[in-house]
């Protein structure tokens, strides 16, 4: 095992992460595990990295850079300390000493399967095991295991070290303990966990990010709209309505001192049968794409996409910093 480590230089807002998680095997290090990292890391938890790759070091080192302006503009929380970082390539070594393990591997199920068979094997009894899948439910990966009731989906929305949600959804035999542990280890790391009642493909954000960006699609294939145009139609109007209420509640105010049983029986019947039935269904076709690509030029010029992500993650900051003194200064949300 590479015993190098990297002390976090930032962490991140909320309370430490419980005591009883001294250290987290992290399987994978793209995008979402070099996230998962920073965030760990910055809670104080010591971290290994699981990843094949001969270079996965310098790819993840170089991820830990990009996130630490982030990471520092959002404060360190009282009492963490600075994690250190360690790589190992054998996945049952990697997992043998830690009190949880965070897997955000290919989307393959039989490669899931048996990641997860070796990581029972391997895994103190006590550690919690969590996969990031965002389209395998819990239930099928643990199939192949002895105590299936120890895994649990802990889905982050992207990145995992800025936005708050985690969706945790549990197999048809995953335990109730290990739903509870879970809830608690994403809340202690200032995470605003979401425990699903039950499995469906692509979970809850995902399927409304899904649904809205399909009629994206539609209405600029249909020319109603530019992408710039419908990107500024939805940061001024329900880009900034559902980060402080979202559709149900935004509907119950829309519906007045009736609230959403009025709207329901005045507006949203309406919207049920002329609005609903004319959503469209576009197609990902060579047309459509070649489309969307051209648009996506114009709107975003020659800006690298690191710099449009720093930009996005400042504005994102400051967002959430509005929402969290106006809920401290006593706000209802």
């Amino acid at each position: 095992m590479s015993s190098t480590s990297e002390p976090a230089t930032a962490t991140t807002t909320g309370s430490a992460a419980p005591d009883t998680y001294r250290r987290a095997a992290i399987i994978g290090g793209g995008v979402i595990g070099v996230s998962w990292a920073a965030l760990f890391l910055a809670r104080g938890i010591d971290v290994v990295i699981s990843d094949p790759r001969p270079d996965i070091e310098d790819l993840v080192r170089a991820g830990l850079d990009g996130i630490a302006p982030t990471l520092a503009r959002l404060g360190p929380p009282t009492g963490a300390r600075a994690g250190r970082l360690t790589f190992e390539a054998d996945l049952a070594t990697a997992v043998a000493d830690v009190d949880v393990v965070q897997e955000n591997g290919p989307e393959r199920l039989e490669l899931k399967q048996q990641i997860w068979r070796t990581v029972e094997q391997a895994a103190p009894a006590h550690a919690l095991l969590a996969t990031s899948t965002s389209s395998i439910p819990a239930t099928a990966v643990a199939r192949v295991l002895r105590q299936p009731e120890r895994l649990v989906v802990g889905h982050p929305f992207n990145p995992p070290h800025l936005v708050p949600l985690v969706e945790i959804v549990p197999g048809e035999r995953t335990s109730a303990e290990t739903v509870e542990r879970a809830r608690a280890f994403y809340a202690g790391l200032g995470k605003k966990p979401q425990v699903l009642r039950k499995e469906i493909p692509g979970f809850v954000a995902n399927r409304l990010q899904s649904a809205l960006f399909r009629e994206a699609v539609h209405l600029v294939a249909e020319g109603v709209v530019t992408e710039q145009e419908l990107d500024d139609v939805v940061t001024a109007s329900i880009g900034l309505r559902w980060a402080v209420a979202g559709p149900f509640r935004t509907f119950h105010l829309g519906g007045g001192p009736g609230g959403l049983p009025h709207f329901l029986e005045h507006l949203g019947r309406t919207m049920g049968t002329s609005m609903w039935p004319s959503l469209g269904s576009p197609a990902l076709d060579e047309a459509t794409v070649a489309l969307l690509v051209e648009q996506a030029r114009e709107a975003f010029g020659d800006a690298a996409v690191e710099e449009l992500a720093a930009e996005r993650d400042r504005a994102q900051i400051a967002l959430m910093a509005a929402l969290a003194g106006e809920a401290e200064a006593g706000g209802t949300r």
